[in-house]
């Protein structure tokens, strides 16, 4: 299978977070975080595709760009050449993982939301957010052929639906995790859907 990985970032909604988190106070202030905090989505976004092209080396896929669109909206993927189910898996959710390793890192801190952070607190909005995207384009199964998700689902042989709750469940979790760093359930809850969708890989190789 010929796997091209299209991106899909949530920028409108992380424009409506800034919004919200930074809309209010000094205007000067409110700039300058607003600016830390698309670094921090930007990193954020680099650490994803970052993830995808260290497995496609390691895995001699020989990468590569391809342009492509989600509607009018013009974007890049990377691609790679042809290979087992199990590596397309793997590759596929290389992104994700990534994610996952990021939030729970920036988690381990109970005070990430008080404190005055904005570089943190955009590459963790990056990361929920882009699930939130990648979830909703799998669960109405659009988007261009090579979204991730859809990678996931041949690959893994699933409904690409129940791939968007597994990169959707997690990215809940942590969100509860940010606003209510108190309740245990959640970083327990978050912990396992992570896993669970990484387990994936395993029916992969049937």
């Amino acid at each position: 299978m010929n796997a091209a990985r299209s991106r899909l970032s949530g920028s409108i909604t992380a424009v409506l977070f800034v919004i919200l988190m930074f809309g209010r106070g000094d205007p000067v202030l409110a700039q300058q975080h607003t600016l830390i905090f698309f670094g921090g989505a930007a990193i954020a976004l680099g650490m994803h595709e970052a993830g995808h092209l260290t497995l496609d080396e390691a895995f001699d896929a020989s990468p590569g760009f391809k342009k492509v669109s989600f509607g009018p909206i013009p974007f890049f993927a990377i691609t790679h050449r042809s290979t087992s189910p199990a590596r397309e898996f793997t590759i596929s959710s290389a992104g994700f993982w990534v994610q996952h390793a990021t939030d729970e890192i920036l988690l381990r801190s109970p005070r990430l939301r008080e404190a005055d952070h904005p570089l943190l607190k955009g590459m963790f909005a990056f990361n929920v957010l882009a699930s939130v995207a990648y979830a909703g384009a799998a669960f109405a199964e659009i988007g261009p052929d090579e979204r991730d998700t859809r990678g996931m689902a041949v690959s893994a042989d699933v409904a690409e639906p129940a791939i968007g709750a597994l990169i959707l469940a997690p990215a809940a979790m942590d969100a509860v995790r940010y606003f209510k760093p108190q309740w245990g359930w959640a970083k327990w809850a978050s912990r396992a859907a992570k896993v669970g969708g990484a387990l994936l890989v395993i029916k992969a190789r049937t």
